[in-house]
């Protein structure tokens, strides 16, 4: 088994100060024993507007934060996942939505984008945003890659409507799947957990969900509830959903023998001769 730290935070428009939240999280997972730390989507920052969100916007190379979690992962020899925005190559007006790994030794050695970005307009008062106005959608299916925690399934927040994503990742071995996420919190309230626990039975892998929580600004606030849930669909750990002036951090054993058991003892064998692979 290996202990892995999740944490949830409130990010604002200040890096510096998202970064000592981050730090606050890596501390407690230091403290606790685990061997790698997860964080939540937009970790460098949560803005009021695409304008603002654009001119916060940094290359890993500059940004505070990154140059931050990169120094405290070489320091603890501890791996961190973390999202994050990067600058489009593309386009002057678009960003990237990206989901890093720090390696033990303070490398970014994986870098996945996001693929589905939340267009939402929900009738009677719903929620309404269009994230593809000004980030950039991915064009590339990531790799499941090696962790101390596991093999895992990298995925950024609405990415987790999206099963496609996760039995790809299923089917070229993963064992966690990573969904940090700033969910809203109307949709939140409905969807988040049987999203997530959906996900998990299907593939049989642990999922890792590291969330943002509460009042970001005035026009921003997040679900929270950060989670893990195991290969059979059980909640192992949650946060709280309000912010209460400190991160939360869940420590939490993965098992890969137990995954490897209850995937031995039900086998889903994908009737590939009828549908399409994905």
């Amino acid at each position: 088994m290996v202990l892995i730290a999740v944490g949830q935070i409130c990010s604002t428009a200040s890096m510096e100060e998202n970064l000592e939240q981050c730090r606050v999280v890596i501390n407690k997972a230091v403290a606790a024993g685990a061997k790698a730390v997860f964080l939540p989507e937009a970790t460098d920052y949560l803005a009021h507007n695409a304008t603002e969100s654009l001119s916060l916007c940094q290359p890993t190379s500059t940004s505070p934060l990154v140059l931050g979690l990169q120094s405290l992962a070489a320091t603890h020899s501890l791996p961190i996942s973390v999202g994050v925005h990067e600058p489009s190559s593309s386009s002057p007006d678009k960003l990237k939505n990206t989901l890093l790994w720090i390696s033990e030794r303070g490398e970014i050695t994986n870098r996945y984008q996001k693929l589905h970005l939340f267009d939402i307009a929900l009738p009677n008062g719903g929620p309404t945003m269009r994230e593809s106005a000004s980030v950039e959608r991915g064009a590339a299916l990531p790799a499941p890659f090696p962790t101390p925690a596991g093999k895992v399934g990298p995925a950024i927040c609405f990415d987790l409507r999206f099963a496609e994503l996760a039995l790809h990742h299923k089917r070229l071995g993963a064992e966690i799947l990573l969904y940090p996420s700033a969910f809203h919190p109307d949709t939140g309230r409905v969807h988040w957990l049987p999203l997530l626990q959906a996900r998990a039975v299907e593939t049989l892998c642990y999922v890792v969900a590291a969330a943002q929580v509460g009042r970001h600004n005035e026009v921003r606030r997040s679900y929270g509830h950060s989670v893990v849930v195991s290969p059979w669909g059980e909640v192992l750990a949650e946060a709280g959903g309000e912010w209460r002036g400190e991160p939360e951090c869940l420590v939490v054993d993965v098992d890969l023998e137990y995954l490897e058991g209850r995937r031995r003892g039900l086998p889903q064998e994908r009737r590939t001769d009828l549908y399409p692979e994905v």
